[in-house]
């Protein structure tokens, strides 16, 4: 999002009750791309990159698209959008506009596709008549929208817009009827009180303002009512073999049935469907013996959930935590980049969850450990964030163990990713002979960061806004500790291990709150913070890692089942628009004018993730239920969960959406719950309520 996009929106958002100005939103709309190249298509027609920190292509900023009728454009952002929705299993959208509203007799259908580096926009006129498609694109290459350049290329009707490493290509099917630059807003327009509209017309001003910039406008003429616009993002390439290929992949999928056959499937368990090397699909089956609404909900959930991992998913496997909807860092620290933390932990959901779900993804969980490996430091850590598409080291500040061992460092990601790296071990010899060193380097990064309390020293939290002793950094020790014992590595590594999740298990005894009778956020300089916190969910799943190795005993046992029943009942909200759970009390970050704590789909999906695990650990059913109600609102229909199926990081109280959309890690959340319940042959599924709706 270059600057002159963020100060557009900011105009147009000020005083927004539910809005940040000067972000780029994806509340709305859908993603097309899987593992690389990832489009924000909106329900009003715009396109819009966010594959920078997958590719390092900036690709389109900004765009608008229309059709010409009787010499007057009519944009799409002006007609109905009458609806939206991926077809079938697959990342192709589809998107529908009528004009009654504007009382012309017209409607149309828009499928957008994403297949590597390009993007496909197709429209076809079903209802009416209309003379071109109006296509305006502003790129940004390399980020930036000035200092940037065009070339026309007359014979094949391709525009190349180009900084220094990056250019970006823009074509069509039929051939452009006319196409050329539009002047960018100058220092005056960017000052002025209002917002500008683009495009501004078809004249720029003087010559060279066409060929200096970034914003295209092209008319391609509709051929049998539809028309093909295509852009591609490339590094600085041979122009002329990028033209040549360009034409060549525009004419084969210049039509509705070649964008159908080339859409990369999600399989889902439907006869006939295949994977076309997204990676996170192959062979997803919910089989069920009486057909249920539940159970397709669930189908509809597990396809969601591999379809947004996919979208966030660069080519080697590393995902972005989101979509940078903040480049800026306006508001936020950013969402476009790879957490250790998440990213372990959805690869880990991802492994246990195969078998359950009948999942096919031995590939996705060899290029998370081969991303582990190389990303993993001297000291045998991992940093706090890095770019997905190289694993270099990205902006963050929490990267005190890169250069020292002060507190903003944040311990519990070099524990996910041991926990991920230990059961990936278990998956095949090969494998564990494999990341045997990395396990070894990285449990003395863990014990380097233990005290002899037998908790972890004072660092940064999970949720990045406080520095102390935390119970989940703790849980994620333990549990880490336990993987490594049970992995098929090195004995004395494991008999280490083994030891040190002791350590672990009887440390956490000083976190304990017996007059809350809760474990407590964080021990603060001997002082403890005794606030209910969603991430403290996490002992769950760390003391059924510890029971495989050594028996949870009695009086642990019962303080989890009292920390679980006084969390999900502490943190859970209710409004007449929503249901879930808040992240932890006190938590006022991006509230807007809201008073109270928003709720948060992570903190909901760790909830119900959890008391899945604590029924499992306590033989107790009672769990189910809790955990049912809570996925409830998570399914497709639940207010949590928007329409094009994504879980949106938060929610006002008023059901508004808010903050990265679709977030990968409640998404990976919600489909080891799915998976987890199917382990259990649930034999009261038939009996689920329909889940509350928006």
């Amino acid at each position: 999002m270059t600057l002159r996009a963020a100060l557009d929106d900011y105009k147009r958002y000020q005083g927004s009750p539910t809005a940040f100005p000067g972000e780029r939103r994806t509340t709305s709309g859908r993603f097309s791309g899987l593992a690389g190249r990832t489009v924000h298509v909106g329900r009003d027609g715009t396109l819009r990159d966010f594959s920078y920190p997958l590719t390092g292509y900036y690709g389109i900023d900004r765009s608008r698209f229309g059709v010409r009728i009787d010499g007057e454009i009519r944009w799409l952002d002006e007609l109905e959008t009458t609806s939206q929705s991926y077809v079938d299993d697959t990342a192709l959208v589809q998107t529908t506009f009528a004009g009654e509203d504007l009382g012309i007799e017209l409607e149309l259908e828009r499928l957008d596709l994403t297949l590597d580096e390009v993007h496909v926009t197709h429209v076809t006129v079903t209802e009416g008549s209309a003379d071109a498609l109006a296509a305006f694109v502003s790129f940004a290459p390399g980020g930036r929208d000035d200092r940037i350049g065009q070339l026309v290329y007359d014979d094949p009707g391709i525009v190349e817009v180009y900084h220094r490493a990056e250019h970006d290509f823009l074509t069509s099917e039929p051939r452009f009827e006319t196409v050329g630059g539009q002047l960018p807003e100058r220092l005056a327009d960017v000052l002025d009180d209002g917002p500008v509209d683009f495009p501004r017309g078809e004249e720029t001003g003087q010559y060279e303002d066409g060929r200096l910039g970034g914003y295209v406008l092209g008319f391609v003429p509709f051929e049998d009512g539809s028309a093909t616009v295509v852009s591609r993002l490339t590094g600085a390439p041979d122009s002329s073999a990028v033209v040549d290929d360009l034409v060549e992949r525009t004419a084969a999928l210049a039509d509705g049935e070649s964008i159908r056959a080339a859409a990369p499937s999600i399989s889902a368990g439907r006869e006939g469907s295949d994977d076309a090397g997204t990676g996170t699909g192959a062979g997803i089956e919910i089989e069920t013996e009486t057909e249920t609404e539940t159970a397709d909900l669930e189908h509809a959930a597990v396809v969601d959930d591999l379809r947004v991992l996919g979208v966030l998913s660069s080519e080697r496997g590393s995902r972005m935590a989101g979509p940078d909807f903040d480049p800026h860092y306006e508001y936020s620290g950013g969402y476009g980049y790879t957490w250790f933390r998440d990213d372990a932990e959805i690869a880990r959901f991802l492994l246990e969850s195969a078998d359950a779900l009948d999942l096919d993804l031995e590939t996705v969980h060899e290029h998370s450990a081969t991303f582990y490996v190389d990303a993993q430091l001297e000291d045998g850590t991992w940093p706090h964030r890095v770019w997905p598409d190289d694993g270099s080291l990205a902006p963050g500040w929490a990267n005190d163990h890169v250069g020292g061992d002060g507190v903003d460092y944040q311990a519990d990601q070099t524990a996910s990713v041991l926990s991920y790296l230990a059961t990936y071990a278990e998956t095949s010899d090969e494998r564990a002979r494999e990341v045997e060193p990395v396990i070894e380097r990285g449990l003395a990064g863990l014990d380097a960061t233990l005290a002899e309390d037998g908790l972890p020293v004072a660092c940064q939290n999970a949720w990045e806004n406080m520095a102390g002793r935390f119970t989940h950094t703790a849980a994620t020790f333990l549990h880490a500790y336990a993987a490594v014992a049970g992995a098929p590595i090195d004995e004395e590594l494991r008999a280490h291990a083994r030891e040190q999740a002791r350590v672990v298990y009887h440390g956490l005894d000083q976190l304990w709150d017996d007059d809350r009778g809760i474990y407590v956020l964080r021990d603060r300089d001997g002082d403890l913070d005794s606030r209910l916190d969603s991430s403290t969910f996490a002992l769950v799943d760390a003391h059924a890692a510890y029971d495989a190795l050594e028996s949870v005993d009695d009086e642990r046992r019962e303080r989890l089942r009292q920390h679980v029943d006084a969390t999900l009942d502490g943190l859970a909200r209710e409004t007449d628009a929503v249901s879930g759970l808040i992240r932890f009390e006190g938590d006022d970050w991006r509230t807007r004018t809201q008073a109270d704590e928003k709720i948060w789909t992570v903190s909901t999906a760790w909830g119900a993730n959890a008391a899945v695990s604590l029924a499992r650990l306590l033989e107790d059913d009672a769990y189910l239920e809790r955990a049912r109600d809570l996925l409830a609102e998570l399914f497709p229909g639940g207010s949590l969960c928007l329409e094009s199926g994504y879980l949106p990081e938060q929610v006002f109280d008023d059901g508004t959406p808010d903050s990265a959309t679709p977030l990968g890690w409640p998404h990976a959340l919600r489909l080891a719950t799915v998976a987890q319940l199917r382990e259990l042959d649930d034999p009261v599924r038939q009996e689920r309520s329909t889940p509350v709706s928006n």
